[in-house]
């Protein structure tokens, strides 16, 4: 028995799906085909889709979206509200340094000041009701970039079990969900963690784990650099610039991988102390903090789990 494999592409990335047998690849299609129907709810690199409705409507009148939809939405809403550093309403200071995207550039700042008025997740308003979201000020916008893949990841797992698929990994992009069992005799799934500082797939640590979500938030993925000055793509809601400090990567260990994205994203923000201290409070959420001089720290529940190579 082993693992069958396939690549995709979607949500702006590789999605890498594998079964273990008896299973064929007609399961990993059926998955992919769920991805690419949650990416059209879901994106904003298009002009048209669930969250884009909602976005041309800013400022003028709420609008009603799918059950499914609301429910992501109203998650990364609560977080953000509770300004720890995830922030759905961020788009239009994204937009405005585009990061990674041609004609990145360091705006100037008015033009900052201008968008820290317009990404307070406050002023986002939802009603249970009719499954409604309504953006309060023009030019305001949602992007669930920070947390719909951990979301699709999590449906694909559902979909998985419930057509009784007993072992398999939903990669996507790097972000790893493991359903069942690993094949190996001890059932554990062995999973690299990424050095940030090298190229792609070159291993810190491995970690061993049951099915878990591994998640990873890092500087590596997309910069600017200006006069010498380094800029990352991950924002601080309160200053406008690209967060500040010492860390290179946040992985996080969770059952959902969308609880991974945001942990990721929070931790980050907080840094290596107070990120550390916040996650130890959380239950079932674990992480590996990797600062840019090469220094690893795990919370306590992972100490037996991780192993520097």
């Amino acid at each position: 028995m082993g693992m069958i494999n396939k690549k995709y592409y979607a949500l702006g990335t590789v999605v890498n799906l594998s079964v273990a047998e008896p299973n064929t690849t007609d399961d990993l299609d059926a998955a992919f085909h769920l991805i690419q129907r949650y990416e059209d709810k879901l994106t904003v690199n298009r002009n048209e889709s669930e969250v884009m409705s909602i976005n041309h409507n800013a400022g003028i009148k709420p609008v009603s979206v799918a059950e499914d939809t609301y429910d992501l939405i109203k998650t990364g809403v609560g977080v953000s509200q509770k300004h720890f550093g995830f922030n759905v309403a961020i788009g239009p200071l994204v937009k405005l340094w585009k990061i990674g995207f041609k004609g990145a550039n360091k705006p100037r700042d008015s033009d900052i000041l201008e968008r820290l008025r317009v990404i307070d997740p406050l002023k986002i308003e939802l009603n249970d009701q009719d499954h409604s979201v309504f953006l309060k000020e023009k030019g305001m916008e949602i992007d669930l970039g920070g947390i719909a893949k951990g979301w699709i990841a999590d449906r694909v797992k559902e979909f998985w079990e419930r057509a009784g698929i007993e072992s398999g990994i939903v990669d996507l992009g790097g972000n790893i969900l493991l359903v069942g069992p690993s094949l190996r005799p001890d059932r554990l799934w062995k999973i690299g963690i990424q050095d940030p500082v090298k190229k792609r797939n070159v291993p810190l640590g491995i970690l061993h784990t049951a099915a878990k979500s591994i998640g990873t938030s890092g500087i590596y993925e997309r910069k600017l650099v200006i006069d010498g000055k380094e800029y990352h793509h991950m924002f601080d809601s309160l200053t406008g610039y690209p967060i500040a400090n010492n860390l290179a990567s946040v992985t996080i260990v969770s059952d959902r991988s969308v609880d991974g994205e945001i942990w990721s994203t929070i931790g980050f923000y907080q840094g290596i102390k107070k990120g550390m201290a916040l996650i130890e409070e959380e239950p079932g959420i674990e992480a590996i903090f990797i600062t840019r001089d090469h220094e690893v720290k795990t919370t306590s529940g992972l100490r037996d789990k991780f192993t520097l190579i």
